[in-house]
């Protein structure tokens, strides 16, 4: 399980097809309380926004979360919103 927050939103004008109607997301990735890498992730609760602080998941655990067949090209998937972080961001 990985925590982040949403910092944008990604447009691609050509994608796998299988990624159709999955929305996209720039996510920087929250490790011990200090922002990391910036990651595509795609929003499994279709309402995810800038600023958000998520939960997300990886490997083919991200891709089911999608209910799809055949299953999309997702590496990591967000699957929920964090309320409260109890370390300094």
């Amino acid at each position: 399980m990985y925590t982040g927050r949403v910092e944008g939103t990604v447009v691609s004008t050509v994608k796998d097809e299988r990624l159709t109607g999955i929305k996209l997301l720039a996510v920087r990735l929250i490790e011990n309380g200090k922002d990391k890498s910036l990651i595509v992730a795609g929003d499994a609760t279709r309402q995810a926004g800038v600023g958000d602080l998520v939960y997300m998941i990886g490997r083919k655990e991200a891709a089911m979360m999608f209910e799809m067949q055949p299953e999309p090209p997702v590496d990591v998937a967000i699957v929920g919103f964090i309320d409260d972080y109890n370390e300094v961001i």
